[in-house]
């Protein structure tokens, strides 16, 4: 296998497992904070614009991880930093 076809492989595996794992802990993180806002409504019902306003910003930040876990794996997949590097050295072979 020549270097073009490991960079090519290497990258493709590593996007996925960043998708991956990337997005499985937001996902729970997500979920148990829904989970824990639910209780503290049926426990607070007085305070619910309170700890509504403060779920859905605690969900976007948590939202914002898998968001950069998916823009790094298009940046593994299509505008690969090695790549020019690996092009270089066959051009100069």
């Amino acid at each position: 296998m020549d270097n073009m076809t490991i960079i090519a492989v290497a990258s493709i595996v590593i996007a996925g497992i960043t998708t991956g794992f990337g997005t499985m802990g937001p996902a729970l993180a997500e979920g148990k904070a829904v989970a824990t806002a639910l209780s503290s409504l049926a426990q607070q019902p007085d305070a619910s614009a309170t700890i509504t306003r403060t779920l859905f910003v605690g969900l976007a930040m948590v939202e914002s991880t898998a968001i950069y876990c998916f823009v790094i794996s298009m940046i593994l997949i299509f505008a690969n930093p090695f790549w020019n590097h690996v092009i270089a050295q066959a051009i100069g072979k």
